[in-house]
């Protein structure tokens, strides 16, 4: 019974008119996970500077176009990171995408867990998805990323020209 008052109510909803229909721009929920305090690299990753250590991962907004995260490659602890470059990469269903640090510095921690639940980049990105952290060598590339409003507006212009 209740599957078919499901059923009935969903045949319903799909019958509303083009202009009673909900309207959701595709944009919508990559926009919605945009978060003040951290600072957004053009390549889609972003940094939490606390204290002496900066905290990277990628976007919501990059996760949801890659689709659902299979497999991460990440660095060593230990190593370093150069502005820019590569340093590991994610894989999804549909595509390997590199990942390249939005800023300069020493790799102090690694998130291990990513090896055995790469999902938690699509369930959550800015906390228990975060790739590395770093000692930055040079803080004041930070002063060269985008804010949260500057990102959001870089997302979606990116998202028009495509």
């Amino acid at each position: 019974m209740a599957l078919r008052i499901w059923a009935s109510s969903t045949a319903n909803a799909l019958r509303l008119s083009s202009a009673t229909r909900p309207h959701f721009s595709p944009l919508s929920r990559c926009f919605s996970s945009v978060l003040d305090g951290l600072k957004y690299a053009s390549s889609h990753e972003w940094v939490k500077h606390e204290g002496s250590v900066a905290t990277i991962g990628i976007t919501d907004h990059a996760q949801d176009h890659l689709g659902e995260v299979v497999f991460v490659d990440l660095p060593d602890t230990g190593g370093s990171v150069t502005k820019a470059t590569g340093f590991g990469a994610v894989e999804s269903v549909k595509a390997t995408s590199d990942v390249n640090s939005p800023i300069s510095g020493e790799i102090v921690e690694v998130n291990t867990k990513l090896s055995e639940t790469p999902g938690l980049i699509n369930s959550s990105p800015y906390e228990d998805g975060w790739m590395i952290k770093v000692k930055p060598s040079n803080p004041s590339e930070l002063e060269s990323l985008m804010g949260a409003k500057e990102y959001t507006k870089f997302c979606e212009e990116e998202d028009t020209a495509h």
